[in-house]
């Protein structure tokens, strides 16, 4: 296999890794506790053996006065000591003295081992390993007398290969059991694969679910997320086409009407005509930047990502100070009552101010634009809860349509003069970015009322 891009690792190498370690260690484990068991069977048995030579030659001595004697003819000696492949000798010692048998047969050695009958050591004689069984008789009045027997060892070095040679086939169960894990990797991991050909194959010609049929339980939240993630994506690309369109239906009267007044402008016979028609010049280009701003807010709305960028704690008195400033000349103009009422001196928030100021501009921007010369606009901030409230004189907003406008270009029936019917929507989108709601009311002098309010955690 090719590494994958960036340097990733195999999900069927880590699986074979992490399932042949263990594998790996319990054979291991087992081949040395095999070892181990296949060394003591054979000691034991063959100690057996060596002291059942031990206790026939023991049971040959007998004792007169305290003094050992061995009565052992030779044709049994020769039974005693015949053996095939490995050579035997014997001795009986009273008080340092041999009895009979071999001279120099060690009478303790190493990896000594207790017997119900005796023990069994190893030991070295003529400067071979041999391996010597030891049972001790008790002559009475304290005088004791030993019994040794001593062998070679290679009958038990050829048991314990024979043992050892079992355990090779456990070579093959590793390979046999690699390859079966192997094998049911790859089945399991087929799924994946198939998913990411769905998606490759369907990615390229549509964004539509891909389907779940076949899909295992395990990969159903792998399959689910991918199905999310193109459904986000193609809600994105949905509000980047209706943003597109919006913007260039939008842009289009009045950029016309802008294009005709300046040819009228060129085509005016005198100077006063000619200031005229500048003058709605000015106007509309007034307009067509309002709605500039407002279609340039509306691309900068996310729903898909809410997050913190941008979030600070914000003054919303302060916010309300300023942007309410750029909307007293044209209140002036309309000799419109302009309030500010905070119940506080300071209304601290965490919000995104540039957004928080967007809405609160689209608000003002409609009550001073609907509500009649003489009229009166309010605007309020409260602390507790943290509300931001825009109140007005005007035409108000019908009950059965404040659902509705706060929909993109839905204007309510009562709205008079230019609008693109953007500003409210603008503001439903700011406030589900905060998680703040807004509401639509009657103020108390017959116009609209709309609230803004901020949940508890802002």
């Amino acid at each position: 296999m090719n590494e994958p891009a960036g340097g990733g690792r195999w999900l069927a190498r880590n699986l074979l890794l992490w399932l042949m370690l263990p594998l790996l260690a319990i054979v291991l484990a087992t081949a040395a506790f095999g070892i181990y068991t296949a060394h003591r069977l054979a000691d034991r048995v063959f100690d057996g053996w060596l002291l059942d030579a031990a206790g026939s030659v023991a049971a040959l001595v007998r004792f007169e006065h305290a003094q050992a004697l061995l009565d052992l003819p030779p044709a049994a000696e020769k039974v005693l000591l015949y053996d095939v492949s490995d050579h035997t000798y014997f001795s009986v010692m009273q008080d340092q003295r041999l009895l009979a048998g071999r001279a120099g047969i060690p009478g303790a050695g190493e990896s000594a081992v207790r017997y119900d009958q005796g023990s069994a050591f190893e030991a070295q004689l003529d400067g071979q390993p041999v391996r010597v069984a030891r049972i001790d008789l008790d002559a009475g009045s304290g005088n004791y007398a030993t019994v040794l027997v001593a062998e070679t060892l290679g009958k038990r070095a050829r048991a314990r290969q024979d043992l050892i040679a079992v355990l090779w086939p456990m070579g093959a169960l590793v390979v046999a059991a690699a390859s079966a894990i192997m094998l049911a990797i790859r089945f399991t991991v087929r799924p994946l694969q198939a998913i990411a050909a769905r998606w490759n194959e369907r990615s390229h010609a549509s964004l539509q679910a891909i389907s779940v049929d076949g899909v295992p339980r395990e990969l159903m939240p792998f399959a689910t997320a991918l199905n999310d993630l193109l459904e986000r994506i193609r809600a994105i690309l949905a509000r980047e086409r209706q943003f597109a369109t919006t913007a260039a239906h939008q842009l289009r009267t009045p950029l016309a009407g802008l294009q005709l007044g300046l040819a009228r402008a060129a085509e005016a016979p005198d100077l006063p005509t000619a200031r005229l028609v500048i003058g709605e010049l000015s106007q509309s280009t007034q307009r067509t930047a309002r709605l500039v701003q407002q279609l340039l807010a509306l691309g900068r709305l996310d729903p898909e990502g809410r997050g913190d960028a941008g979030f600070c704690v914000t003054d919303l008195v302060a916010m309300a100070r300023d942007v309410g400033s750029a909307y007293v000349e044209q209140a002036l103009a309309k000799k419109i009552n302009f309030e500010l009422v905070a119940a506080t001196p300071t209304v601290p928030a965490n919000v995104h101010p540039d957004l928080v100021a967007e809405a609160l501009s689209n608000l003002l921007d409609n009550a001073i634009r609907y509500t009649p010369e003489g009229g009166r606009v309010v605007l309020e901030v409260s602390s507790d809860p943290v509300r931001l409230c825009v109140c007005d004189s005007g035409p108000g907003i019908a009950e059965d349509e404040r659902e509705a406008v706060l929909e993109r270009f839905v204007r309510g029936r009562l709205a008079v003069g230019d609008g693109s019917g953007l500003g409210l929507s603008i503001v439903r989108d700011i406030c589900t970015l905060h998680g703040a709601s807004v509401t639509l009311s009657d103020s108390d002098w017959g116009g609209a009322c709309v609230t803004i309010a901020f949940p508890k955690e802002a």
